[in-house]
């Protein structure tokens, strides 16, 4: 069945072996928006910014309850009675070692927009956040701005990432279905996901990945470019930024036609290494004992908050600044994750063959989200920790420039031209893998599955995903790239919420039988027993 329904959904499409009703449909949408934004030009930022504060203020409620809800049912799903299942089957083996997931895990699911907000997201809610009071002092602000960092960056986005790939990787190598969205939803509508039903489902994670991976490419530029003209007085501009992703999209091109084995782990695992080389550096250079003491009581101020910050909705002060800080950051960074869920679900299920649900979850959640935690402790704590001593310069810095801030607090430091030099080539390398990946998933969902397609056909999304980040920096900047998370978000976030039903309905069906089978097994060895 899987294999003859593989090959009716590839079709040859103006020289691409590509599924046509959604490429067309994906194209025709990031095209339109693509000449919207460069025909009306300057006052389209407005626009921008008016599509992000309507959409936020109408359903910004919804996302934090389906991120919550997601959170809950993949716990449930990863630690209850569908723990033991085994991805591919009970005899399937892991395709990577340990250490190779964990590192295209990391490198798929944050990257660049860690290396951009780690330092620059807890001086923001230390200098302002609607749960301080004029009568709290700066130790409370601190705490709890590296609380809400946290919520923004913890285990509800891998949460997001876990229960979509855990989807796609049991319908791919548990039920032998094209490694799509659309096949998460066989049970809910069988045969009718290889129709218009399945094509519209990946047309809207094709969009949906084409602007969250947007999103993160356009800040990466920002802070590549903030990082030049750090170093070398190179000018910050849009044509600069603009050169900067043409220079290394065709690097991700290159990576990309280069294969999962010898170019999207090989960059994922030397990211790895050079993002553990500079975490230890600031580490050590920086106020080490502050950050050790403070990682600790970060991880327990995030957890004695927890349910309180994740449902927090501002319905109690639905206007003025408490509503726009919502808006630009909790509610931004949902629809971003959620956005980003169908690249790096499809991705992480492409890498987990021979995982068990529970360990797959508790991988997917518990390493990536400590290492985060980690990551934001050494950097964003490292920076309040200036900011208690009186040192307010990289506060003058995001304010002035955000993308500024991790290399204003470099220069603290010892040897600051080096590890300055280290953080461009980190971020230049995450916005390699973070393209070329994304290019390999939009690749597939547009090819009906596939990962063997001409490198023709490769190369054109990986150059689409350019041209999107480029339009929309030269658009509208920061708030472009917002508000392109939050409008591809939407229509994503309803997929999600039929797809955790579709998934539950399969896995009960599936455990069933496979319990049946393992009970008809053992009466078969007692008998070969007594025998």
């Amino acid at each position: 069945m899987s294999k003859k329904h593989i090959r009716s959904d590839q079709r040859t499409f103006f020289g691409m072996q590509a599924n046509g009703p959604v490429t067309v449909a994906s194209l025709s949408v990031v095209l339109i928006l693509v000449l919207a934004t460069l025909i009306v030009g300057k006052p389209i930022e407005q626009w921008f910014k008016h599509i992000q504060d309507t959409v936020s203020d109408k359903v910004g409620w919804f996302y934090i309850l389906l991120v919550n809800g997601i959170l809950i049912f993949t716990l449930s799903v990863g630690f209850g009675k569908f723990g033991s299942i085994r991805i591919g089957g009970r005899n399937a083996k892991p395709a990577f070692s340990r250490k190779s997931w964990f590192a295209m895990l990391f490198s798929a699911g944050m990257g660049i927009g860690l290396l951009f907000w780690s330092v620059a997201e807890p001086i923001f809610h230390f200098g302002s956040n609607p749960f301080l009071t004029d009568s709290q002092d700066a130790v409370a602000a601190a705490k709890s701005a590296m609380g809400i960092t946290f919520l923004h960056w913890g285990v509800h986005p891998w949460a997001l990432y876990a229960i979509v790939g855990l989807a796609l990787a049991f319908f791919t190598y548990n039920k032998k279905l094209p490694l799509t969205i659309r096949s998460i939803f066989y049970p809910l509508f069988k045969e009718k996901i290889y129709g218009p039903i399945g094509d519209a489902i990946d047309a809207i994670s094709v969009v949906a990945t084409l602007f969250g991976l947007a999103t993160s490419l356009g800040l990466g530029v920002q802070q590549i470019n903030a990082g030049l003209a750090h170093l070398f007085s190179i000018e910050i501009t849009t044509g600069v930024q603009v050169a900067l992703i043409v220079f290394i999209t065709m690097l991700a091109t290159l990576s990309l036609v280069l294969g999962l084995d010898k170019g999207i782990r090989m960059l994922s695992e030397w990211n790895m290494r050079l993002a553990f080389f500079l975490m230890i550096f600031v580490l050590l250079v920086g106020p080490t004992i502050f950050i050790l003491k403070s990682f600790v009581q970060n991880i327990g101020h995030y957890i004695y908050e927890f349910f309180d910050l994740s449902f927090w909705t501002n319905s109690y002060n639905g206007v003025g600044a408490e509503k726009n800080w919502q808006n630009s950051w909790t509610v931004f960074y949902w629809s971003w994750w959620i956005s980003w869920s169908p690249f790096v679900g499809i991705f992480i299920a492409r890498i987990s063959k021979g995982r068990t649900v529970k360990e797959f979850v508790l991988g997917v959640m518990l390493v990536p989200t400590l290492l985060t935690f980690l990551w934001l402790t050494i950097f964003g704590g490292s920076a309040i920790y200036l900011e208690l001593m009186g040192d307010h310069s990289i506060t003058n810095a995001v304010n002035e420039n955000v993308a500024t801030a991790i290399y204003q607090l470099l220069e603290r430091f010892p040897a600051s031209s080096f590890s300055s030099i280290v953080t461009v080539i980190l971020v230049a390398s995450f916005f390699v893998t973070s393209s070329d990946s994304g290019s390999f998933v939009v690749d597939m969902l547009t090819s009906g599955g596939r990962h063997d397609s001409p490198k023709s056909q490769k190369i054109f999304w990986a150059s689409m995903e350019g041209l999107v980040a480029s339009v929309l920096l030269i658009g509208g900047g920061l708030t472009a790239l917002q508000t392109a998370s939050i409008l591809t978000g939407l229509p994503f976030a309803a997929v999600l919420v039929v797809m955790c039903f579709s998934f539950y309905k399969s896995l009960s069906d599936y455990y069933k039988k496979e319990q049946k089978k393992l009970k008809k097994e053992r009466q078969r060895s007692g008998e070969d027993l007594s025998a």
